[in-house]
């Protein structure tokens, strides 16, 4: 199994500079095979692991979710895992235990609203603190929607917050 994996990584790896086109058929004759033995290797284990066992409680997840695990079959744009949205939550998930302590729900939620900013600003190649620097001069002085859109990570200008 971890070799099948790791030829699903090795065909994404050498796909990546690929048009979108030219992925979506490379993933269809490379990808595709190395899904099927998956999905057979994980119909047979299943039969034979006991449910309750944790590679059987694998198995059944990831038939569970089989659909999703495979879209990437049929749409190039999308990539083989979900690690660029696990790296951008991770700091969300380590700072929760923090969140326990939060005084009070008004502190709770600015605490929310800071750490959306922040992973907002990286998402959109933004250094974090220098775009809270320019949130923070700008928004008091911000009067139209537009104004308010304007400081939004996604409408400010990268080369200028690095």
């Amino acid at each position: 199994m971890i070799e099948l994996i790791r030829g699903l990584y090795q065909v994404e790896s050498e796909l990546a500079d690929f048009p979108l086109e030219e992925r979506l058929a490379a993933r269809q004759t490379r990808s595709k095979p190395i899904i099927k033995a998956i999905r057979a290797w994980l119909l047979e284990k299943e039969s034979k692991i006991p449910p309750k066992a944790k590679l059987g409680e694998a198995i059944s997840y990831t038939l569970k979710y089989w659909n999703g695990l495979t879209r990437f079959l049929e749409h190039p744009e999308l990539p083989l895992d979900n690690n660029l949205a696990e790296n951008a939550i991770r700091p969300v998930a380590l700072g929760r235990k923090n969140w326990l302590f939060a005084d009070t729900q008004a502190g709770a939620r600015a605490t929310a609203a800071l750490y959306s900013l922040v992973e907002s600003a990286k998402a959109n190649g933004l250094n974090p603190a220098t775009y809270l620097e320019i949130l923070f001069e700008r928004f008091p002085y911000a009067e139209t929607d537009e104004q308010i859109k304007a400081l939004l990570p996604g409408y400010l200008d990268p080369s200028k917050t690095n």
